[in-house]
């Protein structure tokens, strides 16, 4: 996005800010691919968001199934964009770039969305995976997409008011409003894990998950050219970025994943039954089968960990076989 904004460099009299340091590129079959670390971080990310989308899909009765899996779906495409655009497969030189990088701010500004309206679907304000919240999450996330994205386009454009160096429209949407989208997420979670969870161990994993995308936003905001020289070239901040943001969403796969449980209503307590089985050796006698349970307590996990309790004292005797 930087090559699309601030005022024109003397020296190429186009518009842009030119980066002070980047990392180097290299050649392959003839083709030259820039963020060859960070593309390589990319390309982990889209395996590593497949899997983690495999494992929610086999969660059948989770809570928020759905809504959820939108955002990692919503993740997986932004990584794609990202790889195209940071390995050079569409250079800043052609006529689309531009749009795609309005895509990819579109995509980031709905992910966090996304992310926040997952935020409120643990405290069951409505029924998850329902038409109501399925789209309530589809719909809040493509309205800022095409916000961002609108924005993005004007700005790159010099349209409605808005232009290279006139950056505020950009500045308002893909990072304000994402971060405050970002704060009442983790707020939130923070608030249900202490008043209605009596596990305390997912607040870890959002610890771990706010570290790890500050440190990547450090990286890029903060220590970009310190990173780049001290390694001489051969990586930058965007690499340390695009490993702390993969950290960070599988850290929202790892909360999710321990406050959910499948609410299965065959799924059994601790005790086992005991079973006896009388077997007669000689021809025409009966073999019985007994199964004898009593009193036994079952706990049927309910939503985000909190379950409820039964008893039954069923008595179930097989029948006479000759």
């Amino acid at each position: 996005m930087c090559s699309l904004l601030g005022p024109s460099p003397v020296t190429t009299g186009g518009t842009g800010i030119l980066a002070t340091c980047y990392a180097r590129s290299i050649e392959l079959a003839n083709t030259i691919i820039f963020e060859a670390a960070a593309d390589f971080v990319h390309i982990i990310a889209l395996i590593m968001t497949a899997v983690m989308i495999i494992h929610v899909r086999s969660k059948f009765t989770a809570v928020g199934r759905k809504e959820i899996t939108l955002f990692f779906y919503l993740y997986m495409v932004l990584t794609a964009i990202s790889l195209v655009l940071d390995s050079g497969v569409v250079g800043a030189g052609v006529g689309v770039f531009p749009y795609l990088v309005a895509v990819q701010n579109g995509l980031t500004s709905a992910l966090c969305t996304c992310l926040m309206i997952n935020g409120f679907v643990g405290f069951q304000l409505y029924e998850d995976g329902t038409s109501q919240s399925v789209w309530t999450v589809r719909g809040c996330s493509l309205l800022m997409f095409l916000i961002t994205a609108m924005i993005s386009i004007f700005t790159f454009r010099n349209l409605a008011g808005l232009s290279p160096t006139n950056t505020v429209g950009v500045f308002v949407v893909l990072y304000i409003m994402n971060a405050l989208c970002l704060f009442i997420y983790v707020i939130m979670q923070l608030i249900l894990v202490v008043n209605t969870l009596q596990d305390r161990w997912p607040l870890g994993d959002i610890v771990f998950g706010v570290l790890f995308f500050v440190a990547g936003q450090v990286s890029v905001y903060v220590l970009g050219a310190t990173t780049c020289t001290g390694t001489n070239h051969y990586l930058d901040s965007l690499f340390f970025a695009t490993i702390g943001n993969l950290l960070a969403v599988m850290m929202v796969y790892k909360y999710w994943d321990s406050i959910t449980v499948e609410d299965l209503e065959f799924s059994v307590g601790s005790k086992q039954g005991q079973w006896e089985l009388k077997d007669a050796s000689l021809g025409n006698e009966t073999r019985t089968n007994t199964y004898q349970e009593s009193s036994t307590d079952y706990s049927l996990p309910g939503r985000h960990g909190l379950g409820y309790q039964a008893s039954r004292d069923p008595n179930y005797k097989g029948v006479s076989v000759h």
